[in-house]
Parts: C-alpha cells; structure tokens; sequence
C-alpha cells in the first residue's frame, strides 16, 4: 500500500479531510482549514503521486480512494464519518471514495469538477505536465533557472507559481519534481476520466461549488450528478475560477462552514 502523508490543522471535535488537485499538493488548502477555527480538526492529505506522499505506477481513481479510505479508516475516521473536501483531481476521488466507502462519510463538498469525463481540459492539462515534466531539474544551479525554463512555455506567473510547488532541492544540492509527473502525463486520460461504478448513491449532505468563470462543472453534467448524490446542491461562485477557494476564500469558508454545521 503506497504511503500517504498528511497535515493536520486545528483540534476541535469536528474532523473534515480535503482533498487537493492535480499538480497540488494538501497545504494548498491550508488557509482556508486555518480559518474554519478552533471547532474543526482538518487533515491535508498529499493525495499519492503527489507532494510527500508516496508514488504508484499508474493512476486509478477506484484505487486512489480506495487507499486513502484505509488511511482515514485507521486514524482520522476511525471514531466515526468525517466530512470530505475535493477539489479537481481530488473531488473526483472523493466522490469515488463517498460511492464506495460511504460509511466513512458524513458530508461531501466536491469544487469545480463533475462526475464525467472531462477531456475538454485534457489538452491544457498536457500542456502544463508536459511543460514540467520536458524540464530535468537535477542540474539546476537555482530555482530561478528552472522558473525560466519552465516560463518558455507556461508564461501566466501564477500558473508557474503553482506548478513550481513541486520543484524541491536533494539534500546533495540537486533538484528534483516531487510529483510523478512522467506517470500522471502517461495516463492523463484516466486522471481527466471518471470510473464506472456500480455502488449505490451516495444518500449524505453534498455541496457541489462551481466557479463562475470556469468551464470543469457544465449543465449538462448536473442529471448524473444528482444520480450519485442525490442529496446535492449546487453553488456557482461567481467571478471565480477553477481555484474557488482561492479566488474567493472567505466566501468559501463562510459556505463551507455554513454546509459542515447543517450536515451534522
């Protein structure tokens, strides 16, 4: 079983895991776990392929949650369901690990993804693993030189800010790419799928937020949505992007807060 690395944030009787997305890793939902307050125990997990956690040698969603359900299972959920945070990649596998795993949960937040195959973000996904994964690192005199190599390619700053994340220096003074980005490219059509499923819906709370200005969460996605979760609501975020939560995280903590105390 591959090893996960998580962080937790907080110590109150409330316990809400969060689930990053591609590329990501689980500090990146770390403000907005801060600002949920001294109620809430939350736990930021490297989802496997990414940040500290361990690598596996193909991608697969059932796999994915399968794994991290055991993870949660022996320490965090081991009292009782725990509420759920995806974002992405990651609200694909908690949607995944609520279908298969519903014991474990009390409540599911999925943001700005839906349960179908997203390949229209496939081409920008290949784009941006490609761009990283084109560079070798491991002579790079600074980050600075990788920064600049990687700017050919992917100009928006922040963008390279965020993929930049993953660069991290060997303590014999070289530079690697924390996440097996040679695997997530391989099987970038599994990472943008989603799996078939046979379990039954998923009956708990499901808040279901999309941000306004981007394309991941469609119309046409919202009758499959509401055959796994029944339970859903949907949210838009407007003047938001793919990043809900930190483009508007106030807002978002606020709605997240507000969904945590009605589901129980």
């Amino acid at each position: 079983m591959v090893a996960i690395a998580s962080q937790q944030v907080g110590s109150g009787p409330q316990r809400v895991a969060f689930l990053h997305g591609l590329m990501g890793r689980g500090r990146n939902f770390y403000t907005i776990a801060n600002r949920l307050g001294d109620d809430y125990s939350s736990l930021l997990i490297d989802v496997p392929n990414h940040g500290e956690s361990g690598w596996t040698d193909h991608f697969s969603y059932i796999e994915l949650a399968d794994t991290i359900a055991e993870y949660l299972a022996r320490d965090f959920a081991y009292g009782g369901p725990v509420h759920l945070v995806g974002h992405s990649m990651g609200g694909k596998i908690a949607m995944v690990l609520a279908l298969r795993h519903p014991q474990l949960v009390r409540g599911l937040v999925i943001e700005d993804i839906a349960p179908v195959n997203s390949a229209t973000t496939g081409n920008q996904f290949n784009h941006l693993i490609g761009s990283v994964a084109a560079i070798d690192p491991t002579a790079a005199s600074g980050r600075a030189e990788v920064d600049a190599e990687l700017a050919k390619s992917v100009p928006d700053p922040q963008m390279r800010g965020f993929l930049m994340q993953n660069l991290r220096r060997r303590a014999d003074g070289g530079y690697y790419w924390q996440a097996n980005v040679h695997v997530l490219l391989r099987d970038l059509s599994a990472v943008v799928g989603f799996p078939m499923l046979s379990e039954p819906p998923f009956p708990n709370p499901t808040l279901w937020v999309a941000g306004g200005n981007s394309h991941y969460v469609r119309r046409e996605d919202l009758p499959r949505m509401r055959e796994l979760f029944p339970a859903v609501r949907r949210l838009t975020f407007h003047d938001a992007g793919h990043w809900v939560h930190a483009d508007q995280p106030e807002r978002f903590v606020s709605i997240l807060r507000q969904f945590l105390i009605l589901a129980g």
